[in-house]
């Protein structure tokens, strides 16, 4: 059964850091790109990062350019792909519910498509980020 699991996240004060996981497990994801998302309380879902299955490509929204970074290792042996988001100098805006989530296509890395909440067809449950200034 595929399952996208994330850790993480928690409550940290304005500039701090924090570093999000994403274990997906139960089918191969190795070939797919995955993202991250977030959602804060009365908005929608927005993009925050994505990276290409072989980790070449990254593409991040503009709030967050320079503060965080995505990355992923695809191990081969036990057949899990885990996915990191590392955020830095966070701010308040950044509080919101975090979701990793695995494209849908194979070989993708086309900004249109990989930024495109609809191209994603797995989702974890999400983790809570909270900025306190």
């Amino acid at each position: 059964q595929e399952q996208l699991a994330e850790s993480g996240g928690g409550l940290v004060q304005t500039g701090g850091s924090l570093s999000l996981s994403c274990v997906a497990s139960g089918r191969v994801f190795s070939t797919h790109a995955m993202g991250w998302f977030r959602q804060a309380p009365g908005k929608e879902r927005e993009f925050v990062a994505a990276v290409s299955w072989n980790g070449a490509t990254t593409y991040y929204t503009d709030s967050v350019k320079g503060r965080f970074t995505i990355s992923r290792d695809n191990n081969m042996e036990n057949a899990k792909t885990t996915v990191y988001l590392q955020m830095n100098s966070l701010k308040s805006e950044d509080t919101a519910v975090y979701y990793c989530a695995a494209h849908s296509g194979y070989y993708v890395r086309t900004y249109d498509r990989l930024t495109a909440l609809n191209e994603y067809d797995y989702w974890g449950q999400g983790t809570q980020v909270t900025v306190s200034s």
